[in-house]
């Protein structure tokens, strides 16, 4: 452990709490889920995501962090109104059952084969690109805070490289305490009680719920996860990574947690140069993001009033700033090669557009076009 990767654990945490955590209370507020259930769903989601990437992070030496699956969390918020939970919760086990035969069968793998280094870090920088030009929109409204921050990232990236991010947390909470607005008070310090619903199995319900959970989950998340591990270097048979995270999956449905897939946006702050200098060590990042990702499931509802209290420029900020080095070698990786930068650049493009088809995010339609335009630009063979 050094203190660059356990920053970097910690960050991640909280770009993965603060920027979707509403989504999760939507979603389960749509199922009709009361309180105690939706601390509940944060009780698993945190339990599962903590001891999958804890576990997985040791057992491969790499920095493999899950997450919730947020696209997941925003169909269901649309989708779950007037389904009742027990439904619900039989729709995630089904779509966990899809997600770990994936694993099992290798199917998923062999899929990532055919995807070029280039594509995977054109589809990286992609999915960073809005925290990058987020943390200078910032600045229209209150730029003293980023800008301060960002200036404390230039002069550690000179000074003390490796620890240049940390740098950046302590000058941003020093600023925000010193202005008054860090407020601690009346925030519960209570454990979080798990929930069990008992699901029921509708066909409806599977088919509409279920299997574009299943999708989403795997086109948006795992694919794009699996991506930017290999895009940075790391090259983990994908198979047991996906059945993993289906599993554990299976057992934290009936207590909420409704999908859990390999990261993307948080696992890249864990993985560039800004975690450790060495990349045999960045595995501890994802070790300190599990015991943290834990730790905020057993205490859901304190973690869930701290987050509340901080500023969102400071989120923003800190989110994008921790991004930049990942960003600018997703970008170098992306356009290195000449015969494919058409197809890097239509990667690129689309997937930080941010668009949704059919219900699917960019990321997916992202990869999609880049990799036809690669097949159709590729000169013949002879």
């Amino acid at each position: 452990m050094s203190v660059s990767t356990v920053t970097a654990g910690f960050v991640a945490v909280t770009i993965g709490y603060t920027s979707s955590a509403a989504i999760i209370f939507q979603a389960a507020a749509a199922a009709g889920a009361s309180t105690a259930q939706i601390s509940s769903w944060l009780w698993a989601l945190g339990i599962g995501m903590g001891i999958t990437s804890l576990g997985l992070s040791l057992r491969y030496r790499m920095p493999l962090l899950t997450a919730w699956s947020t696209p997941g969390a925003a169909f269901l918020a649309t989708n779950l109104p007037g389904v009742p939970i027990e439904e619900a919760i039989g729709a995630f086990l089904f779509s966990a059952l899809l997600i770990t035969l994936c694993g099992v069968t290798g199917l998923f793998e062999r899929v990532m084969r055919y995807i070029p280094s280039a594509i995977a870090s054109a589809l990286l920088a992609g999915i960073l690109l809005r925290f990058g030009l987020e943390l200078f929109n910032v600045m229209e409204n209150q730029w003293r805070l980023p800008l301060a921050m960002l200036a404390a990232w230039v002069a550690g990236r000179r000074l003390w490289p490796t620890l240049a991010v940390p740098g950046v947390l302590l000058i941003g909470i020093a600023i925000t305490l010193w202005q008054g607005q860090l407020n601690l008070q009346n925030i519960p310090l209570a454990p979080t009680a798990p929930v069990f619903i008992t699901p029921v199995f509708s066909l409806p319900t599977l088919i509409s719920i279920g299997i574009p959970l299943f999708v989403i989950t795997m086109a948006t998340q795992n694919l794009p996860g699996v991506a930017v591990l290999r895009a940075a270097g790391y090259q983990p048979n994908s198979s047991p990574l996906i059945s993993w995270t289906g599993g554990a999956t299976l057992l934290l449905a009936p207590f909420g947690g409704y999908a859990l897939n390999m990261a993307a946006i948080s696992a890249a702050v864990c993985i560039g140069p800004d975690s450790h200098a060495d990349p045999r060590r960045r595995y501890t990042a994802g070790v300190a993001a599990g015991v943290f990702y834990i730790a905020m499931g057993i205490f859901g509802g304190t973690v869930t009033g701290v987050f509340n209290t901080l500023p969102s420029v400071l989120v923003m900020s800190l989110a994008g700033i921790a991004l930049l080095g990942t960003l600018s070698g997703g970008l170098a990786n992306a356009f290195e090669n000449s015969g494919q930068r058409d197809a890097a650049i239509i990667t690129f493009l689309l997937t930080g557009s941010g668009i949704t088809l059919l219900g699917i995010g960019g990321a997916f339609w992202g990869l999609v076009a880049g990799l036809v335009v690669l097949k159709l630009t590729k000169p013949p063979h002879g």
